[in-house]
Order: structure tokens, then C-alpha cells, then sequence
């Protein structure tokens, strides 16, 4: 087992004063420029509030989406709609001095529209373990915590290393991830939870499809994969996991490597992500 610490020092957490520009580029390429730390953060995706919370910026927001709910500091944060609809009234309202949206997520032509009126906006898409830790850099920048952002993201970059240092020659797995069971929701090759499993050494059946395929059963079935994984609306294990069970000659099925895992450690892209990983890797690790 890897064990890997978050570092939580107070003074790291602490903003750092700045006489130049603050200065990033985000995941579209376009470069946002405060001219003093952020102290209105209005977050548009449940992990960028919990990455700011990491950062020590918690205390800086003043808007979420729904389903910011970690960490329990973030549940009494005002709402400003949900990822894929933004109230964009409740969010001029709020005066923010920088609105953190999600690439994927959140519908462009609200977030453009807030670009439009003037509000600088981050947009955020990290797509594997170690971007979460230049996500962290940047967030750090604009919110004037780049000293704590950087320990974070040595804390990743490092798990990361220890990852691929302990399953580069690993005897390889198949594995089908399961988001969802009606229709059948994989993952494909550009998202967080495909590169979970490829850290852990195993291999996502459906590596070669893109963001969020809907499968047929046939396809799973033909690929027979050796651990089946899936999250559910809830950390607890989805009922719907075990009707595989119909299926003996998936040989995931045969060895019983039905696994389950807390949707929000390994479908956010937080710190929390490192005890998705950890605990993706102990499930494969029964299968081999």
C-alpha cells in the first residue's frame, strides 16, 4: 500500500502579497490576469471549491453549484445554480473578482457571457492525476497561496512518480469502469479515471472511445475484462453492480473482482483524488 501525506500547514495557507500582475494561463489557453489575489471566488464545479479549500481559499468563495459539498465548510456556501445551469443573476450579484469554470461541464455560452461583461474567468479541465497538481499551481497564483499550492502539488507529482515506479511492471489488467448502469456509462481514454487505472497498471477497455461513452453490453462482454469497478450516486456499492452476475463468462464475473468505489474519490479532480487512486490500485491489485 502507498501512503501518501497531504501537508496542511496554516502559514503556507496563508495569501502571499504581490505588486505585479498575477498572471496564468488556463486549459482553453487563454490567459487571465488579476491585479491583486482574488478574494470573490465564485466556483462553477465541485472540485475546484475543493481545491481551493486545499489551497486555504475556502474562505474566499462566495458562490458555488450544487454538489459542493465537501469540504462541510462548502455545504453553507451560497448557490449560484448547478454546473450545466447558472444563475446568472445570483452570480453578478455576488460581485466576484474571479468565476473558476469547468471546461466540459459548464454550458459555454454562460460562462462566455460572464467573460463578455468583464469577470475574469479561470476554465479548468484536468484530465489526469498529476494535471490536478498544475491546476493547483495556477489556482495558487490567482489566489496569492502559490507557496501552498506548490507543496500541494508536490504531494501528487510525487505519488504519481511512486505509482508508476511500483506498477511499471506490473502484470497488466483489463478493467470496465462503470458510471452508470441505464444506459451502460464507461469511461474513455481522455478522463481522470482512465488514467487511475493505467497508474495502477491496469488497462480501461475502452481506452479508445472518448469522454464518457455510452457501451452496449455485447462490446463489454467481447472485451472481457478481468475487474469490473463502478460508482453509483453514493459512496455506497450501486445495487445494479451485481446483476454482472448474469454474465459467467465475463471472467471478471468468474473470479468474482466485482469491485465498487466513492464516486467523489475518483470522478473529482481534488486532492481526495489520491485516495481514489490508492484505493483503484488495492481492487486491482486483488484481481492480479
Amino acid at each position: 500500500m502507498l501512503c501518501v501525506s497531504v501537508l496542511s500547514s496554516a502559514a503556507l495557507a496563508q495569501p502571499q502579497s504581490s505588486q505585479m500582475p498575477l498572471t496564468v494561463i488556463d486549459d482553453r489557453d487563454i490567459t487571465v490576469t488579476l491585479t491583486e489575489p482574488a478574494t470573490r471566488i465564485i466556483s462553477l464545479a465541485p472540485s475546484m471549491t475543493e481545491l481551493l479549500f486545499s489551497l486555504g481559499a475556502g474562505e474566499n468563495i462566495v458562490g458555488v453549484v450544487e454538489y459542493s459539498n465537501f469540504p462541510e465548510a462548502a455545504q453553507a456556501l451560497p448557490i449560484v445554480g448547478r454546473y450545466d445551469r447558472l444563475d446568472i443573476e445570483r452570480i453578478l450579484s455576488l460581485q466576484p473578482d474571479l468565476i473558476i469554470s469547468w471546461q466540459s461541464g459548464n454550458p459555454r455560452g454562460a460562462v462566455q457571457q460572464l467573460q463578455e461583461m468583464g469577470y475574469p474567468v479561470y476554465t479548468a479541465e484536468p484530465s489526469t492525476v498529476q494535471s490536478i497538481a498544475g491546476t493547483l499551481n495556477r489556482l495558487g497564483t490567482l489566489t496569492g497561496r502559490s507557496e501552498r499550492a506548490s507543496a500541494l502539488s508536490a504531494t501528487i507529482n510525487n505519488a504519481v512518480t511512486q505509482y508508476q515506479s511500483t506498477y511499471s511492471d506490473a502484470e497488466p489488467i483489463s478493467v470496465f469502469y462503470q458510471v452508470w448502469h441505464n444506459p451502460i456509462i464507461s469511461v474513455g481514454g481522455g478522463e481522470l479515471i482512465n488514467d487511475m487505472v493505467s497508474l495502477c497498471g491496469g488497462e480501461n477497455i475502452f481506452a479508445d472511445l472518448p469522454v464518457g461513452p455510452a457501451v452496449n453490453l455485447e462490446d463489454i462482454i467481447t472485451r472481457r475484462p478481468q475487474v469490473i469497478l463502478a460508482s453509483g450516486a453514493s459512496p455506497e456499492r450501486p445495487e445494479w453492480l451485481d446483476l454482472w452476475k448474469q454474465w459467467p463468462s465475463i471472467p471478471a464475473v468468474q473470479a468474482n473482482h466485482l469491485y465498487s468505489l466513492p464516486p467523489d474519490h475518483v470522478q473529482r479532480h481534488s486532492m481526495r483524488a489520491l485516495q481514489g487512486l490508492e484505493q483503484m490500485c488495492q481492487l486491482i491489485d486483488q484481481a492480479r
